[in-house]
């Protein structure tokens, strides 16, 4: 099957080749999803260029993409959560990735119904940063009606997905941004709105209960002071924290290091009685499927800058790592994947 592959870590695009795999095996407990479209991330680039090769040794050559929307075409024996001919949507288990292809396996409980209403390409740009958004607001942070809520990079692909759930769920949501995207992250429901530009966002916000994080540490640290005390501070950018060796099942070999790496962090968030966690989101069927029901009953919408043809995933790539994209980038590996 064609496939996009990872022949060596590095950030040159010379990296990253189209070429022939062979169709994966299909276990007992997995369903072979034909993919109709791919969505790109970060955390594609990042892959590619070796940063997480400490923690999640993917051995090149390796097929790279975190996303799928496609149709069921083979199960294994003793599949029974999806059917030949079902149309799903996932994010394959960390350890399980390679969307940029014809075909991929996935865990059945891992996959969830494809939203009715959206087009394939529309589905496969929600399930990793929906399951981010979902992990860090619900299952860590446990939003609740009135609180108040910081989301940094409100027009980013987990930004404006977790925008619109952190309102769903009842908060007063605030989100920084440029300029040029006020627009949209009023439209996808921000209260507050601070133009990174032009202010400073901790000069302007206080007393929030929780903050996600997506950029830098010098906006971690800066996060700590809107906090007021009892809050949650999380981070998908890092630095990883003790907690993420032990859901590594290495806590004796990754431990220490994720201890020093995140000491500082975690120091200064106690002082002010925060709370500070690392999230690498995961993958979650279950989830996945609320999901569903929010996209289906017009709650949440996908947000989506591009889409791709498939032979031009390296492109696609290219445009996520310059970070300018608002929503997501999708990749289409069927051809008129929207009809299905």
């Amino acid at each position: 099957m064609k496939a996009f592959i990872v022949d060596r870590y590095g950030s040159s695009a010379g990296n990253v080749r189209a070429g022939e795999v062979p169709e994966p095996e299909v276990g007992p407990h997995d369903a072979l999803v034909q993919v109709h479209a791919a969505g790109v991330n970060a955390l594609d680039t990042k892959i590619r260029d070796g940063e997480f090769k400490l923690i999640l040794p993917y051995r090149p050559p390796f097929v790279l993409g975190n996303d799928v929307a496609g149709v069921v075409v083979r199960v294994g024996a003793e599949v029974r959560k999806v059917e030949v001919g079902d149309e799903v949507y996932a994010r394959p288990a960390k350890d399980r990735i390679g969307t940029f292809a014809e075909f991929i396996a996935v865990d059945e409980n891992d996959l969830a119904p494809k939203p009715k209403r959206l087009t394939m390409a529309e589905a496969a740009s929600i399930p990793l940063v929906g399951l981010t958004a979902w992990q860090a607001l619900v299952e860590l942070a446990d939003v609740r009606p009135g609180q108040k809520v910081l989301i940094h990079a409100g027009s980013g692909g987990v930004g404006t997905f977790a925008i619109q759930l952190a309102k769903h769920l009842g908060a007063t949501v605030a989100t920084t941004t440029s300029a040029a995207n006020v627009e949209l992250v009023e439209r996808l429901g921000a209260d507050v709105v601070v133009d990174y530009r032009k202010d400073d966002f901790e000069g302007v916000l206080r007393d929030y209960d929780v903050v996600l994080n997506s950029l830098d540490n010098a906006t971690l640290r800066k996060s700590l002071t809107v906090l007021k005390p009892g809050g949650r501070l999380i981070s998908i950018s890092g630095p990883p924290d003790p907690a993420f060796a032990r859901e590594l099942g290495k806590p004796w070999t990754l431990g220490p290091v994720m201890w020093g790496l995140s000491h500082r962090i975690r120091k200064a968030a106690r002082r002010r009685r925060i709370g500070y966690s690392f999230l690498f989101m995961r993958a979650n069927g279950a989830q996945l499927g609320e999901i569903t029901a929010l996209v289906d009953a017009a709650i949440i919408n996908p947000v989506v800058d591009r889409v791709f043809p498939f032979e031009a995933t390296k492109e696609a790539l290219a445009y996520v790592e310059k970070g300018r994209a608002k929503g997501k980038v999708v990749v289409t590996v069927r051809e008129n994947p929207e009809k299905t």
